[in-house]
């Protein structure tokens, strides 16, 4: 346990009361990983993680006094007898006998003189230590479980109720404030960032699904700052892209062409899974703005880089891009363009590739071929088909960008037709 922890009024205290959930806290933001903990003290990490949370305590005096020896914590601080690791304390490099390596020698050879007895390996743990202490950390053991959780959370929401992914996704998120408020070598801060931003980055995308435009916007825009500071460029791009579809699907397409339109800079030219997705969401907004050429030409580029995709990127996940994500896009963009056969072709091919459990994506497919009907002059066909997607919905789904999706198809038939009876039932399901 650092010396400066041992100090603090606050950890002293915690000590005496034996809160092991403030003392495992403040140990964690000093940057010591619950991980660490959990192998020093002999116990499990759950465990440990828990305690942490405050939703497990301490009380087995046997249990007390592993977390004293484990973490060099001086009995009398826990209302335990001094340790035996104690009793060699004054071997420490740092210990009243200052630099004098004669000293340290004497004392050192004194305490193996009986051979590898609990005093000798703890005076050799506390030489090492000392000096351990002044090397570049490894990177923290916390580090992977989270590079995992934000892998875990890119294969999306599996069924899950969006809400109930977004508590977790914002729960392992706040976990690596401790981490980032700690020097890092630079090559751990670029990990750090980088999940940061690739769980702010789902975090928006989630809040994005469930409607909150302002929350998602502030999500994406932390996103962007980790990824920057990452160095990651890519991630940078995907973030940009990712967040252009927030205007992009709730009404100001010329704001979305611009973030596209970063993203792509950003992406350059080679073919990326941030690289397509940049074009396919730049090709949406294009539809949307009237701009009928640049559209068909961003769809060219994206198809172009699909093409070029390597086989590592092209998992179904939200930070890669899948054949299955490419014709969701295109089918909205060619749903726009009025474009009904190529924009069927690319929903038939997006609802074989998606799972049954991709509730929202095999929604929105159904909604946009509702519009292709509309398009082609059946509205009555196109209403019936909207509220026949939006009543199979479970309760958490009817919300957000599917609702919005609907509303835009009850927005462009034309009023004249809005006392006809599927129209009617179309209004009456989303104001439900």
């Amino acid at each position: 346990m650092p010396r400066h922890l041992l100090a603090d009024p606050g950890f002293v205290r915690a000590l005496y009361e034996r809160d092991f959930t403030v003392v495992f806290a403040m140990a964690h933001d000093v940057g010591i990983s619950f991980n660490r903990i959990a192998e020093a003290c002999a116990l499990k990490s759950d465990r440990v993680s828990q305690i942490a949370r405050g939703t497990a305590s301490v009380t087995a005096l046997a249990t007390v006094e592993r977390i004293a020896d484990g973490l060099r914590i001086p009995g009398a601080l826990l209302g335990l007898a001094a340790q035996p690791w104690e009793d060699t304390a004054v071997l420490s490099t740092e210990s009243h006998h200052g630099d004098d390596p004669m000293k340290r020698r004497n004392l050192l050879r004194g305490a193996l003189a009986a051979g590898l007895t609990a005093p000798a390996l703890a005076a050799l743990t506390a030489a090492r230590t000392d000096v351990d202490q002044t090397l570049s950390p490894d990177a923290p053991q916390d580090l992977a479980d989270l590079e995992a959780a934000a892998e875990s959370y890119g294969y999306g929401y599996h069924g899950q109720q969006p809400t109930r992914v977004l508590a977790d996704l914002v729960t392992d998120f706040t976990t690596l404030r401790p981490l980032l408020t700690v020097p890092q070598p630079a090559p751990v801060r670029a990990r750090l960032c980088r999940t940061a931003g690739q769980m702010a980055g789902m975090t928006a995308i989630v809040l994005h699904d469930l409607g909150s435009r302002r929350e998602s916007r502030a999500w994406f825009n932390t996103a962007a700052r980790a990824a920057s500071e990452s160095g990651d460029g890519q991630l940078y791009a995907w973030v940009r892209a990712r967040e252009a579809m927030v205007p992009l699907n709730y009404g100001a397409p010329k704001a979305a062409a611009g973030l596209a339109d970063q993203a792509r800079h950003a992406a350059g030219n080679r073919p990326t899974a941030a690289a397509v997705l940049a074009a396919a969401v730049a090709a949406r907004a294009y539809t949307l703005n009237h701009q009928s050429e640049q559209a068909r030409a961003a769809l060219a580029d994206a198809d172009a880089l699909m093409e070029r995709l390597p086989e590592g990127e092209r998992s179904d996940t939200w930070l890669t891009y899948s054949e299955q994500k490419h014709h969701v896009h295109l089918s909205h963009a060619y749903t726009t363009l009025g474009d009904t056969a190529r924009a069927h072709e690319s929903q038939q091919r997006a609802l074989d590739l998606s799972a049954p459990t991709s509730t929202m994506t095999r929604t929105l497919l159904h909604i946009d071929s509702a519009a292709c009907s509309h398009h082609d002059g059946d509205s009555e066909e196109a209403c019936r088909r909207t509220v026949a997607a939006l009543t199979a919905l479970p309760d958490g789904y009817r919300t957000g960008l599917v609702r919005r999706r609907a509303q835009d198809l009850y927005e462009a038939i034309p009023t004249e037709h809005h006392h006809e009876r599927a129209v009617r039932e179309l209004r009456d399901v989303l104001t439900a």
